[in-house]
């Protein structure tokens, strides 16, 4: 029995929308916690494809619903966006308790760490930052009126509203005075540049949310539970702020893969959008304070939801949070000029 999934219920559901579906059967949880619940599901004859469902204890419905995540990838499917295929969405409780869907299954490496990163050999390496790019750029260059997506969320003030949301978030969730987080957030406050556009954006872009083959390909872009309309610059400022360079003084996630030898740098990765897309990135520096600030909320919170009792373990990544905070908040202050 796998927690989350009524086995016979979803394998009758599953059986009606793939005909060449053997049983029994095999579930296995490959992604948990807060965030929405992936599991891989396998036949008989080796199919596989991936379930998503919300986390078992979520609260906020909003943050985990499963059939705007549904409509999103069933509207990219002809688009530019490397996705995986849609099988079916499901919003009978009756079935496992949760709205869920599932998607043909990808392969792919998912690179967090400079072992995973192995799987790209160095010569690909520059392809993999180029081709990263190149599936951000697609994201921003999806037709909304064609898609469906023109209502998918607010287009203006997007910066703006984000930074509500996550001091409120922040100080909800911390019991530490870090004055920092507010200076920074006043400042990028009073400096956020005009929002030139609104397209769909991802809301957490980056590598370890991607697919990618031993060849530096994206085979899908992954985990849109966030996805929304906004500024286009706010998902490339994301994707650097969570992309970590040897030189760093600090690793506020650890060793990522990106520490290793061949990728590209942040640099490197502004310019080939800007090359890429032919927007203006002359903003980066702003938007790169902004997303290090974004984090530093983010990480704070899951700390917290350790520290609270919310798992029993704090592992040895989370561990490190409360200093990486620290220095995510620094960063962005610095770079910045506050």
């Amino acid at each position: 029995m796998v927690q989350g999934i009524e086995e016979t219920p979803v394998t009758e559901w599953l059986s009606t929308h793939v005909k060449t579906l053997k049983e029994p059967l095999q579930f296995e949880l490959i992604l948990g916690g807060h965030s929405n619940l992936t599991y891989r599901v396998t036949d008989q004859g080796g199919q596989r494809w991936v379930l998503r469902r919300p986390p078992l204890d979520h609260v906020l419905s909003g943050a985990h619903d499963m059939v705007r995540e549904h409509r999103l990838l069933s509207s990219l499917a002809d688009s530019e966006v490397p996705v995986p295929a849609v099988v079916g969405l499901c919003t009978d409780p009756e079935v496992t308790g949760a709205d869920f869907y599932v998607t043909n299954f990808v392969d792919g490496h998912i690179l967090r760490d400079p072992l995973s990163a192995a799987a790209v050999p160095f010569t690909q390496r520059q392809h993999l930052g180029e081709q990263l790019i190149s599936a951000l750029a697609a994201i921003h260059s999806v037709d909304l009126a064609s898609t469906g997506l023109s209502d998918l969320g607010k287009r203006e003030d997007y910066v703006a509203r984000q930074l509500r949301t996550w001091l409120r978030q922040f100080n909800a969730m911390t019991a530490r005075e870090l004055p920092i987080i507010e200076r920074v957030h006043d400042a990028l406050a009073d400096n956020i540049p005009e929002q030139r556009e609104a397209t769909l954006i991802h809301g957490d872009f980056r590598l370890d949310n991607c697919l990618v083959t031993s060849k530096g390909d994206i085979a899908a872009v992954l985990d849109w539970e966030i996805s929304t309309l906004g500024d286009p610059l706010a998902d490339l400022g994301i994707l650097l702020a969570y992309w970590s360079e040897s030189t760093d003084d600090f690793l506020p996630l650890g060793d990522a893969a990106t520490i290793d030898r061949g990728f590209l740098s942040r640099s490197e990765l502004v310019a080939t959008y800007q090359k890429q897309t032919g927007r203006d990135t002359s903003d980066m520096e702003f938007f790169f304070a902004f997303a290090s600030w974004r984090l530093a909320c983010i990480l704070e919170g899951v700390h917290a939801r350790y520290v609270g009792g919310a798992n029993p373990e704090i592992p040895d990544e989370v561990e490190v949070f409360p200093h990486s905070v620290i220095y995510l908040a620094e960063r962005a202050a610095t770079t910045l000029g506050v």
